[in-house]
């Protein structure tokens, strides 16, 4: 999942208008030498307008309409869950690259349906982003590194769901093994000063629930997900990361290893920020390095953007190269499939208080 450059703009329509639609159209906004939105198709032309109007860019009402316009690299689907695997099948029937949003379909019936209707057509890819963030994708590069030894254990507390167990399961290479969750919920007060919307105002508190789930890999491997209500946003809640291996431990951005039989020594994950104090380059992410190599390099600098924009820009570009022609697959259906697969086994888990087995699907071959 290294950063590929493509050949000149990815160029890529969208369907659907929500929140989670203004992250891509953002990127070409910003950074129109790399990206171009050919199209957004809205369900009315109302709401085309008001897209056109604030994004500058053409609307139209249906896939066929915005393909046969100008036909992109790829199409990304960002509509509502229960509408979006049939978007993407009439996109791969139409011969067109996908990247759909997460998850590819909302229960094991949809993502069982998705996957016999178009896995074996190659076509579709996932927009899970979460390894792409700089922060992550250094912690992933010194994984795999082999600076811990073997990894056995990750602890998640930061994303929800399918966010969470992609980074779990990419970092403990549980690929498409079967996996055993247990999960329970807690409820406890907890003011909730900020949302999607912005700050509230208030410091009442409200019944918050955290979600604690162990998720057994088997072969030694296991998987920690924590997750209270509206994480992302509140906060008094921080986001932690534990990674253990066979020779050492990674704890956020500290590290813990053997160096010899004798000595352990710690060693710390450093970002170079500029635009800090008296610092003229301009507030940017340059680089994060690790015992003095560079483990992640900003590939947008000058750009400003949120660690999160990096993402999806990185994201992006990676699903116009895989396209062309000029890279790998950035993140097959079948791993979304799998990474919503287990997200559906901690909700039930929770729900029911009973222990679940995922068994071996389809995509898993």
């Amino acid at each position: 999942m290294d950063f590929v450059a493509t050949a000149g703009p990815a160029r890529y329509g969208i369907v659907g208008s929500g929140w989670r639609t203004g992250f891509f159209l953002r990127m070409a906004r910003a950074m129109p030498e790399r990206f171009t939105t050919t199209g957004v198709v809205t369900r009315t032309g109302e709401r085309g307008d008001e897209v056109e109007k604030t994004w500058n860019v053409p609307t139209f009402r249906t896939v066929k309409e915005l393909v046969a316009a100008d036909r992109p690299d790829f199409v990304l689907v960002a509509v509502p869950w229960e509408a979006a695997p049939a978007v993407t099948v009439q996109l791969v029937e139409l011969d067109i690259p996908v990247l759909t949003e997460t998850p590819p379909a909302p229960d094991l019936p949809g993502l069982r349906e998705l996957w016999a209707a178009v896995g074996s057509s190659g076509r579709v890819q996932v927009a899970e982003q979460y390894l792409l963030m700089p922060a992550h994708a250094a912690r992933w590069a010194v994984l795999r590194s082999g600076a811990i030894g073997q990894v056995t254990s990750v602890q998640v507390s930061s994303t929800h769901l399918y966010h969470a167990v992609s980074m779990i399961r990419m970092m403990l290479d549980g690929h498409f093994d079967t996996a055993t969750v247990t999960a329970r919920t807690f409820t406890a007060p907890l003011a909730d000063p900020l949302s999607r919307e912005g700050w509230t105002g208030g410091t009442d508190v409200r019944p918050a629930t955290t979600t604690l789930a162990t998720i057994d890999f088997g072969k030694g491997r296991t998987g920690l997900y924590d997750f209270t209500d509206n994480q992302w946003f509140n906060p008094l809640r921080s986001n932690r990361i534990v990674v253990r291996g066979s020779h050492g431990e990674l704890v956020d951005d500290r590290v813990v290893r053997l160096a010899d039989p004798t000595t352990a020594v710690e060693s710390h994950l450093v970002r170079r920020q500029t635009g800090i104090d008296l610092n003229l380059e301009g507030f940017d992410l340059d680089h994060i390095s690790f015992n003095g190599q560079v483990v992640y390099r900003n590939p947008y600098q000058g750009a400003r953007l949120a660690e999160d924009d990096i993402s999806v820009a990185t994201m992006l570009e990676q699903m116009a190269a895989w396209s062309r022609g000029d890279a790998e697959q950035p993140y097959p259906l079948a791993q979304g499939c799998q990474d919503h697969l287990i997200s559906l086994a901690i909700e039930e888990s929770a729900r029911t208080g009973q222990t679940i087995s995922t068994l071996r699907e389809a995509w898993a071959s």
